[in-house]
């Protein structure tokens, strides 16, 4: 069948306009007729017929439309047979799946003090508002907003009304988790201002445009604002202390060596270890009891295993408990909580480092950690000369590749990049004393001496 986009190329710009304008209307179409399709099954057609509790779970099923967009269109189809006027400009294609969807549901449900021969006048106004190319789905919700104040219901509109609220949190079968919720437009409107300064695109010195997508940014936005807040924020007291990351690891294990690491990992696949480190069986470890006898990973009371990488990262700038345990994996003793770079010192990094002293970035000092040049597992000490400011995709670079960073003769960081970004590895000043030294936030260089 081969890629779709090859039929396309060698189209002129202006055909290739039409085609685009042109394949939107027949998908309008079809959208509004399978709408109508589906609205018959949901009448006519029952378990016997096709063998699912429910037309959305069957139309989810049979095609690759997920659950959530079978809900939408079974209750779309259902509307718009009780409102043949939005049938009518959905079918005509002169508003949108989500407009046709958002008028239904005013339609479902108007406001209490809204008489019904008031009706017909409402509907035919959120349809202008919907109306065409240029029609926004928060003029649609605006002029919603517009008729609830004139009928003045005392009904909570579906925006604000905070008992719809969901938010669900998953781990997923690769260790990661996803994000899917539904939240009231005041708490909308928080999550959006704090991550509004956290995921704002940030150009390279010279102006190149930030590469990360905005889905990514706003990523990394909450990744640095749970960061942030989980540091200085006032979140009460959960079993008897603050919220915190909590990570599990063996000393042992936490003292392997980064450099170490990286080669295992970048070692081509047909270079075999004829003598691998035992792991154990992560399998194994059914809770904290059987973290003594596992080799190799962390682990994390929510998350479950994590590689020692990335406990060796959290541990650069972190609060560290010593427990001793004794054969059977039983806690013998515990000893004191300390915190491995002090507010003191953060504050003095700061003032040396200016913010991420990473080349080319300088993200401000208050999204930092303090990176252990010398990781205090392998004995490196917590002072000054063998500590470092940088942001956190910066501080993971500096764990998970072979970038190397040390202090220099003016006891300011000097950055060393891997062979696959300067071949000779020429060392690069940090961020605030670097002249002419540019490199991507990926650690690719842009340009390696001043024009």
């Amino acid at each position: 069948m081969g890629y779709q986009g090859d039929r396309f190329r060698e189209r002129t710009s202006r055909e290739l306009l039409c085609d685009a304008v042109a394949l939107s209307a027949k998908i309008a179409v079809w959208e509004a007729q399978r709408v109508a399709v589906v609205a018959e099954v949901e009448r006519r057609c029952t378990r016997e017929d096709h063998g699912f509790a429910s037309t959305k779970g069957w139309l989810s099923s049979v095609t690759v439309v997920s659950p959530g967009a079978a809900g939408r269109i079974v209750e779309l189809g259902a509307g718009l047979a009780e409102h043949p006027a939005v049938a009518e400009a959905f079918d005509a294609g002169w508003i949108a799946f989500e407009h046709a969807l958002v008028i239904v549901r005013f339609c479902t449900k108007p406001p209490k003090g809204m008489p019904a021969e008031a009706l017909p006048g409402c509907v035919a106004a959120l349809l202008a508002a919907a109306d065409g190319p240029l029609a926004r789905t928060d003029g649609v919700r605006t002029a919603i907003a517009k008729l609830e104040a004139i009928f003045e219901s005392d009904d909570q509109p579906a925006s604000e009304d905070t008992d719809r609220n969901e938010l669900y949190v998953s781990k997923t079968l690769n260790g990661r988790v996803a994000i899917r919720g539904d939240v009231d437009a005041v708490t909308g409107e928080m999550l959006l201002t704090a991550l509004s300064k956290y995921s704002a695109p940030h150009p390279a010195a010279d102006g190149t445009r930030d590469p990360r997508t905005p889905s990514r940014r706003r990523a990394d936005g909450l990744a640095q604002l749970l960061s942030m807040l989980l540091a200085f924020g006032e979140l009460g007291v959960e079993g008897g202390e603050r919220p915190h990351l909590s990570v599990h690891v063996h000393a042992r294990d936490l003292g392997q060596d980064r450099r170490e690491e990286y080669a295992r990992r970048t070692r081509p696949a047909d270079n075999t270890d004829t003598h691998p480190a035992d792991p154990g069986d992560p399998a194994d470890v059914a809770d904290l009891s059987g973290l003594a006898d596992v080799r190799g990973i962390a682990w994390s009371p929510w998350m479950g295993p994590l590689t020692v990488n990335t406990a060796r990262l959290l541990g650069c700038d972190a609060q560290v408990t010593a427990i001793i345990l004794d054969e059977h994996g039983a806690p013998l003793s515990v000893g004191r909580t300390h915190r491995t770079v002090t507010r003191a010192q953060r504050k003095a990094l700061a003032a040396r480092d200016g913010g991420c002293a990473f080349p080319g970035c300088g993200a401000t000092a208050a999204w930092c950690e303090g990176h252990h040049i010398r990781h205090w597992a392998d004995g490196g000490p917590t002072d000054l000369d063998n500590l470092v400011l940088l942001c956190g995709t910066h501080h993971r670079l500096l764990h998970t590749t072979d970038w190397e960073v040390t202090i220099g003769k003016t006891r300011h960081p000097v950055f060393t990049p891997p062979a696959s970004v300067s071949p000779h590895r020429r060392r690069v000043p940090g961020h605030r004393h670097a002249a002419g030294q540019r490199f991507r936030c990926n650690g690719a260089r842009e340009r390696t001496h001043a024009p």
